[in-house]
């Protein structure tokens, strides 16, 4: 019989977030240790006893995405061969999740590998957030709760640019930075009342973006960029140029996940964005100020998931 006591662990992606989460569960962390043999090795262990519970484990596959990827795994392999009754993986940023589709010949689908891993090594459900695109979760033969950031960027935007009502909703202009964006972006400007642009992009080669047009008007009104990540910056450093170059005043990007990885930091720093605001589904660097980047956290959301999930109660009406 499973016992009505929640246990969350972690590995090392993150562990200020599932700190945060456990503080808002109420409930403490799980005891375990993640470290390594000497060859490189990952080693797990669990330190009590997790028999007939419901087991949560908090783990991105933010950089380095191999090594919190098999953290993760070993963790739900510990926690299944010690008799949990319910494993359910909490992944804040799902990463692999770019190769989502065979699109050239002889390509890999990363996103169904993953997949398939974390139901072999015994997770029974995943809860992730935001993912780059919204038909993974059909890649598991599991139940998926898939959580938006977008209730916290919400209402941050409301406070910040003082949006709500189709007066205020004039001046502001949502911008989606490709056409894979335009669902997330048109969700935002319905609520916000604002008017919606998308950016005509044409990509080159991997993390290699080229802006040709604007669809939509950006004329003298504040633009902001809406995106579920961003990676080397570069897609969002030219789409800042792209908008201000149409006319808008100023410009300012949200993004649910801040991989940042390569020159994203020194990009973001010279591009014209007054102001990226990200979340802490991954770890914020602390050189991440330098570049104008602000940081909001979903851990009440996450935790606010984990707690229906235990008690069987409903997780889309977190976002209705």
């Amino acid at each position: 019989m499973r016992s009505d006591e929640i246990k969350i662990f972690t590995g090392n992606s993150n562990k200020a977030l599932a700190e945060a989460v456990s503080r808002c569960v109420e409930q403490p962390l799980g005891r375990s240790r993640v470290t390594r043999f000497s060859d490189g090795e990952i080693q797990v262990e669990i330190d009590e006893s997790v028999r007939g519970q419901h087991t949560f484990v908090l783990q991105s596959t933010a950089p380095p995405a191999n090594e919190h990827l098999m953290e993760m795994l070993i963790m739900i392999d510990a926690l299944k061969r010690a008799s949990a009754d319910e494993i359910t993986a909490v992944i804040p940023y799902y990463g692999y999740a770019r190769q989502d589709r065979k699109a050239a010949p002889r390509a890999p689908i990363t996103a169904k590998l993953v997949a398939d891993l974390l139901s072999t090594a015994g997770a029974t459900r995943v809860i992730s957030m935001d993912l780059h695109a919204g038909q993974i979760q059909g890649y598991f033969d599991i139940p998926f709760d898939h959580l938006y950031a977008m209730p916290v960027a919400l209402a941050d935007m409301k406070v910040r640019f003082g949006l709500g009502t189709v007066e205020a909703g004039d001046e502001v202009v949502l911008v989606a930075p490709d056409a894979g964006g335009v669902e997330r972006a048109r969700a935002y400007a319905k609520r916000l009342h604002c008017s919606l642009a998308i950016i005509d992009k044409r990509r080159t080669g991997p993390n290699v973006a080229e802006v040709m047009n604007i669809i939509g008007d950006v004329d003298g009104k504040r633009a902001i960029i809406i995106d579920d990540m961003v990676d080397t910056a570069g897609t969002l450093a030219q789409a800042a140029r792209a908008v201000i170059a149409k006319g808008a005043k100023d410009v300012f990007a949200y993004a649910t996940h801040a991989v940042l990885s390569g020159p994203a930091l020194e990009r973001i720093a010279g591009s014209p964005l007054k102001e990226l605001v990200v979340t802490d589904t991954i770890a914020a660097r602390p050189e991440s100020a330098m570049a104008r980047i602000r940081t909001l956290s979903v851990a009440p959301l996450v935790a606010e998931a984990i707690k229906r999930v235990h008690t069987g109660e409903s997780i889309s009406t977190l976002f209705a």
